[in-house]
């Protein structure tokens, strides 16, 4: 008669909890690769019409001014609006509690500095987060009169772009025109969004609503 081998039995139910353990981490991988992959594709200027409307999105006030992802949002703009004058530009973000100002004062002063006239910008200052970013941007440009299907571009980072094209359309705002793409000067910040960037997109993705 075959005896009970306790070690025998632990040794079993050890392995097999090692292996469940192993598949959900293979899973995590996999999914955190699939949304990250995701991120990346969506990463990229993509216009399928000239915007009406440009949209900048905000980001962290220094001391001294724009950071350097808010400046490559802000240069990025200016670019594309040296070549396309006459579009109205939304810049949006509140004020930190770290923050001297608002993002969106910040980025006015810096866009009129390097020459946008400032009648041509709308802002909104009261946001503290994407999700916020877009509904009281979207409050803004219905209370001008202005549509949003189809007329309005996204300027930000890269990694940020794929929240916002999810965000724009389950707030109502339609399809976007486009999307401008900023570079990441600032290499740490781009190694710190490349593991937040999947979370925030899916805490958005089940919690902006």
């Amino acid at each position: 008669m075959k005896m009970w081998d306790g070690r025998s039995g632990y040794s079993g139910r050890h392995r097999g909890l090692r292996g469940a353990l192993l598949l959900l981490l293979a899973a995590a991988i996999l999914f955190f690769a699939a949304v990250e992959t995701g991120i990346v594709v969506h990463g990229r200027t993509r216009m399928s019409k000239t915007p009406e409307i440009l949209v900048i999105f905000g980001c962290k006030v220094e001391s001294w001014g724009p950071s350097v992802l808010l400046r490559d949002r802000l240069d990025t703009a200016l670019e594309y609006l040296d070549g396309h004058p006459g579009v109205t530009v939304v810049v949006t973000g509140g004020k930190g509690d770290d923050e001297r100002q608002s993002e969106a004062q910040c980025m006015y002063d810096y866009l009129t500095a390097h020459g946008v006239d400032g009648e041509t910008i709308l802002m909104e200052d009261a946001s503290r987060n994407t999700w916020q970013n877009v509904n009281y941007t979207l409050d803004l440009l219905a209370g001008k009169g202005y549509s949003t299907d189809g007329t309005v571009a996204a300027v930000s980072s890269g990694f940020h772009l794929q929240r916002i094209e999810m965000l724009w359309e389950r707030a109502g705002g339609g399809t976007l025109a486009g999307t401008l793409a900023a570079p990441v000067s600032h290499k740490p910040s781009a190694v710190q969004m490349f593991f937040r960037e999947p979370l925030a997109l899916v805490k958005s993705f089940v919690f902006d609503r």
